[in-house]
């Protein structure tokens, strides 16, 4: 007797059905997929690229002085 055999499958699968309705589940299941894609690239010490960078709209050296 194996941990999940397929009856134990179905009804886990009812059950989420159940509990977190049809339109719920590929929301859940693209966040735990995200979650696992993140856990593997910190695990194998790779870094996303920063999301929220601000840019600097002036050229370097050149700062505007405040008007007086």
């Amino acid at each position: 007797m194996g941990l999940l055999e397929p009856q134990h499958i179905l009804l886990i699968v009812i059950a989420l059905l159940l509990f977190f309705g049809g339109k719920k589940i590929p929301e859940l299941m693209r966040g735990l997929g995200k979650g696992m894609k993140e856990f593997k690239d910190a695990q194998n010490g790779e870094t996303a690229a920063p999301t929220n960078t601000t840019t600097n709209t002036t050229a370097p050296g050149t700062e505007e002085k405040p008007r007086v």
